[in-house]
């Protein structure tokens, strides 16, 4: 852009053709426009090298034999946790006491945050299946089966470790406390849960 010099009163200064506004106006909105460009790409270099995926899930599936449950979006595994299940772990929940944790498939339909067990995310067991089952069985198929995380009353993180270690729960999935806020977050009300053997 050409400049022309003009004097003033005895001071000397530089103004755009055409313009009125001085040259040190001009410099210093260059200089502001120069530092926000600068403090935008620090702040896109701190967000790291790839923009972050959401982390939501489509599918939970749990894994009962490995004692696994992975969080899966657009079939591929986010997220993978290390769960404690029921003090009967093996076979198909069929009524209330059993202490197994159901299999098949179901929907993650409620939670609450204000759980027992640090959070709660309920599974839609029973289904219809189940209850006929339970129906014909002549007992109570049970229900309030959630994933979630340790007990309130317990603080020890050794004590919680030595729970995720071990089969403790009445029939649902337990995790670690932290893991159980990631859940929260990833997991959205009407999510599909898959239990297999």
């Amino acid at each position: 852009m050409k400049t022309k010099r003009t004097a003033l009163v005895g001071e000397e200064r530089s103004v755009f053709v055409g313009s009125r506004r001085p040259a040190a106006t001009c410099a210093r909105l260059f200089a502001a426009f120069a530092a926000g460009m600068m403090l935008a790409a620090v702040l896109a270099g701190c967000a790291g090298e790839e923009p972050r995926k959401s982390a939501s899930a489509d599918l939970v599936l749990v894994k009962k034999s490995l004692r696994k449950m992975q969080l899966i979006k657009n079939g591929q595994v986010v997220r993978e946790y290390r769960i404690a299940l029921g003090d009967q772990p093996y076979g198909h929940k069929m009524q209330e006491g059993d202490e197994r944790t159901p299999e098949g498939s179901y929907i993650l339909d409620w939670r609450n945050p204000n759980s027992r067990f640090y959070k709660s995310i309920h599974v839609s067991y029973p289904n219809d299946q189940d209850i006929r089952f339970a129906r014909y069985m002549g007992v109570s198929p049970g229900g309030m089966i959630m994933i979630h995380g340790q007990p309130d009353y317990i603080r020890s993180p050794k004590m919680r470790a030595q729970y995720q270690r071990r089969d403790w729960t009445d029939g649902c999935i337990a995790v670690q406390n932290e893991e159980m806020d990631e859940i929260w977050r990833a997991v959205r009300d009407g999510t599909p849960i898959r239990i297999l053997p």
